[in-house]
């Protein structure tokens, strides 16, 4: 792709850049919208549709030819919105599924899973969303690409795979009536080993979380 492409985004709403760009700012208003908890039965099935569709965005981008920005170094686009009241919102919302087990590097030979929450990962998803769509918000389209395709790979891609692995999970678990265990009292800054992690897990049944997460109508 040119730069021209790159940087003709008003005149072709067909262009990657458009469509990368509407992609991620769909992405944040939806997950935005389920963090308000109106909906609570649709939350766990939105939420695995969303970031399916955001992965997409994703192999595009990592498909993609190297993005170099028009600047050598990356204009200050100001503070990064805060997230936590995000990050809670989804806390409260997927108690007591937000803790997941999550092995980092799976090429990594004997690394142990660490626990990881759903609320942290959305939380940092955005983050990073954001601050490329200030770029492009800005103007500086290629800035933006550079970034969203930078951290694609370095953390933004990564966490939404793992994310998307557990809800799929968690849907798999209620779908097919497999007994759900929940890693109960597990603190994510601890460091916890796989046997450690089973140790530490509480059995709950699919049939008390299926109702409030939307996934069935719970007997």
């Amino acid at each position: 792709m040119s730069d021209a492409n790159l940087h003709a985004v008003s005149q072709d709403p067909d262009s990657f850049a458009v469509q990368i760009a509407d992609s991620i700012e769909s992405f944040i208003v939806a997950t935005t919208e389920v963090a308000k908890g109106d909906e609570p039965d649709s939350a766990v099935p939105f939420l695995l549709l969303e970031i399916s569709q955001l992965l997409l965005t994703g192999g595009r981008l990592g498909a993609h030819e190297d993005i170099i920005p028009d600047e050598r170094y990356e204009p200050d686009t100001g503070p990064d919105l805060d997230v936590d009241d995000l990050r809670e919102r989804f806390a409260v919302l997927l108690d007591p599924v937000d803790i997941f087990s999550e092995v980092f590097d799976p090429y990594e030979p004997r690394k142990a899973p660490v626990a990881s929450r759903i609320s942290d990962n959305l939380a940092d998803i955005v983050t990073d969303l954001r601050h490329g769509l200030a770029h492009y918000r800005s103007g500086r389209t290629s800035e933006a690409l550079w970034w969203w395709q930078f951290s694609y790979f370095s953390n933004w891609g990564p966490t939404a795979s793992a994310t998307l692995r557990a809800l799929q999970s968690l849907v798999a678990h209620v779908r097919l009536d497999q007994p759900l265990q929940e890693l109960e009292g597990l603190d994510t800054d601890e460091d916890i080993t796989e046997d450690a992690l089973a140790e530490e897990a509480g059995k709950v049944m699919a049939e008390e979380i299926a109702g409030p997460l939307g996934l069935r109508t719970a007997t």
